[in-house]
């Protein structure tokens, strides 16, 4: 079976690799993609010398746009492919794991998207092209990867609630602002801080950086793989329910997993009432 890569590791040094993320049009999080992360996981703690590494996104409007709704069922015949409930265990490796994660963000990056940038020790952001959201509660679901349990640690509870229920877009500036983010960065300037900061821990010696990632985890407060999984399984709950059918419905005939507007202006279009006044609301 011939399957379309979604990731592409390059070595830039033995002790730090930039992997690119391309599932056009626009970078959907899908089976697939999940099963090549599984894999890289994989090969990142086969590696001994691999130390650091950068997760960006070919598609300079989308890093990653959201969860792909239409192929939630499916089982690759890939390496690495596994069941969306496998998830939780996904995002809690990267926290575990001795590589560093650093999150180079420039485009939008909404539900799972922003999930997968937060399950990464550090996002760096372009202060212009970066847009983040949680709008699942706009889709009619809730966040189940991991958005309700990481952005009440990281920004607290009243911002968690105002992100997670307002469902908007947010810039990268309110992002750094609110902690969700480490820094927004000028895009000009965004390329060249992220390559200087993974060549800097690059050069660094293993054993020292291994060990001050394992002490600074267990001084932090970050949700364990259980949370996570009670996260995911509220979200498939939220899938089934008729209400929520409908409105998921309604967005796909609007342009949801699309190229166009409603992919491009999300935190706007959900919240437009004319859209969806007829629909069941519980």
């Amino acid at each position: 079976m011939t399957v379309e890569r979604r990731l592409k590791i390059t070595k830039v040094t033995p002790n730090y690799w930039s992997v690119l993320i391309n599932n056009p049009p626009i970078n959907l999080y899908d089976p697939e993609m999940f099963a090549e992360i599984n894999v890289l996981l994989d090969e990142l703690e086969r590696d001994k010398d691999v130390q650091v590494i950068v997760l960006e996104s070919a598609n300079p409007d989308f890093w990653v746009a959201h969860y792909d709704f239409n192929r939630a069922d499916v089982m690759p015949d890939m390496p690495g492919a596994a069941p969306y409930t496998e998830w939780p265990h996904m995002v809690a490796r990267f926290a575990q794991q001795r590589v560093l994660s650093v999150a180079k963000l420039r485009g939008r990056l909404r539900g799972q998207g922003s999930e997968l940038a937060l399950a990464c020790d550090i996002r760096f952001a372009s202060k212009e092209k970066t847009i983040l959201g949680q709008p699942e509660v706009g889709v009619g679901v809730v966040p189940g990867g991991g958005g309700t349990e990481w952005l009440a640690t990281l920004v607290g509870r009243s911002r968690a609630l105002e992100i997670v229920c307002g469902g908007d877009d947010f810039d990268a500036d309110t992002a750094e602002r609110y902690g969700w983010i480490n820094r927004s960065i000028p895009d000009a300037e965004l390329d060249a801080f992220v390559d200087r900061f993974a060549r800097r821990v690059g050069g660094f010696l293993k054993r020292p950086l291994e060990l001050a990632k394992k002490i600074v985890n267990a001084q932090a407060v970050y949700p364990n793989e259980a949370q996570l999984w009670s996260g995911t399984h509220a979200f498939l709950g939220t899938t089934v329910w008729p209400e929520s059918q409908a409105r998921l419905k309604r967005l796909i005939e609007l342009g949801f997993m699309q190229p166009g507007d409603m992919e491009m202006n999300m935190g706007e279009r959900i919240a437009r009432e004319a859209d969806f006044s007829d629909l069941p609301r519980s």
